[in-house]
C-alpha cells in the first residue's frame, strides 16, 4: 500500500464524477491514502470536501504562484481556518506554501518580497498550530532553509514536513532531513535524463523519501508528451494518483528494493513526518503494516 503525499485531486482538469473514479482508480491501484495541498484561499473548502468526500487528507495554506492574487487578509482567513478545523483529522498540514525563483515575473523585487513575507507568516501559522508544513521548492531551497532555521533559532521551530518535488543538491537534501523535513519524489525521478535527481534517489538515506505524484502535474516518463507533439495536436498526458506505484517501481528499482520493501518503507516515512495521517492509515489500511 501507498500514500501520495501530494496530489492535486481538486484541479479543474477534472469533472466532480471523473475526481471520484480517478481516486478509487488510485485505490484499486494499491495507493490508501493522498494528501491534497490548497494553493489559495478560493480551494479551501474544495480540498477538504474532497478529502471527507475520498477518505483522505488535506492541508490549507497559499502557493507561491497565488500570492501575486492573495490579500493580506487572506492570511488572517487562514489563522482562522486553522483554527476552526484544529479538530478535523483529515487536516494534516499547512500547504502548499513555499517560494518560486523561477518564473521571471515572480523574481521581480516585490513580487519576491511578498513571496518572502507570505512565506514567513504561513511558517508562523504552522508552528502556532502545531502542523507540519508542505513545501514548494522551485529554485528557492536556500531561502527556504534560511526561514525555517530562523524559526528554530528564535525558538520557534516548525514541526517538520515535506519539501515537495524535491531537485536539489544533496547538501540542500540534508539540510531538509536535518530539519525534520522529507523529501518528496515523484515522476521527474521517471526519466533516464534526470541523472542528478535519480542519483539523489538512490543514495539518500531511505527514511528521507516519500512518494508524490503532484498530479494532474509533473507527468512520469511514460505520460510525457514532448513539446513537438504538442505542438502537433497530442494533448500532454495528464499525471494521477495511480500512477504512484509505477512510479515507486521506479524508486525501488534505483535502490534495489522490492517494490513491496520500498512502499513500506515510504508509507511508514510518511506517517512519522505527517503524524495525523496515522489514524487516517489505520482506518483506511486495517491490517496493513506501516513500518519495516
Amino acid at each position: 500500500m501507498w500514500i501520495d503525499t501530494h496530489c492535486h485531486l481538486d484541479a479543474p482538469e477534472w469533472s466532480d464524477d471523473e475526481r471520484l473514479a480517478v481516486r478509487a482508480q488510485a485505490r484499486v491501484a494499491g495507493v490508501g491514502l493522498c494528501v491534497f495541498p490548497a494553493v489559495a484561499r478560493t480551494n479551501w473548502d474544495a480540498v477538504r470536501t474532497l478529502a471527507h468526500r475520498t477518505g483522505d487528507a488535506y492541508a490549507l495554506g497559499i502557493h507561491p504562484l497565488y500570492v501575486p492574487q492573495a490579500l493580506d487578509t487572506d492570511l488572517d482567513a487562514l489563522d482562522q481556518a486553522l483554527s476552526r478545523h484544529r479538530d478535523d483529522p483529515r487536516l494534516v498540514a499547512v500547504g502548499e506554501i513555499g517560494l518560486d525563483f523561477f518564473v521571471p515575473e515572480l523574481c521581480e523585487p516585490a513580487a519576491r518580497q511578498r513571496q518572502l513575507d507570505f512565506y514567513q507568516a504561513q511558517l508562523r501559522l504552522a508552528q502556532r498550530h502545531g502542523l507540519p508544513v508542505l513545501l514548494h521548492v522551485r529554485r528557492s531551497a536556500d531561502t527556504l532553509l534560511q526561514g525555517l532555521r530562523t524559526m528554530r533559532q528564535r525558538g520557534r521551530p516548525v514541526s517538520g514536513g515535506l519539501a515537495h518535488a524535491f531537485s536539489g543538491s544533496e547538501a540542500q537534501a540534508h539540510a531538509f532531513v536535518a530539519l525534520g523535513f522529507g523529501l518528496g519524489l515523484g515522476g521527474a525521478m521517471t526519466f533516464e535524463a534526470a541523472r542528478r535527481l535519480r542519483a539523489l534517489a538512490r543514495d539518500l538515506p531511505l527514511e528521507a523519501l516519500v512518494l508524490e505524484t503532484d498530479a494532474p502535474d509533473i507527468p512520469p516518463q511514460w505520460l510525457y508528451v514532448t513539446a513537438a507533439e504538442r505542438a502537433a495536436g497530442r494533448p500532454q498526458g495528464r499525471n494521477a494518483p495511480a500512477e504512484l506505484p509505477r512510479i515507486g517501481a521506479v524508486l525501488a528499482a534505483l535502490r534495489g528494493l522490492t517494490d513491496a520493501a520500498l512502499a513500506q518503507a515510504t508509507t511508514a516515512n510518511a506517517l512519522r513526518l505527517l503524524p495525523r495521517l496515522q489514524g487516517l492509515w489505520a482506518a483506511a489500511t486495517p491490517g496493513a503494516e506501516a513500518a519495516p
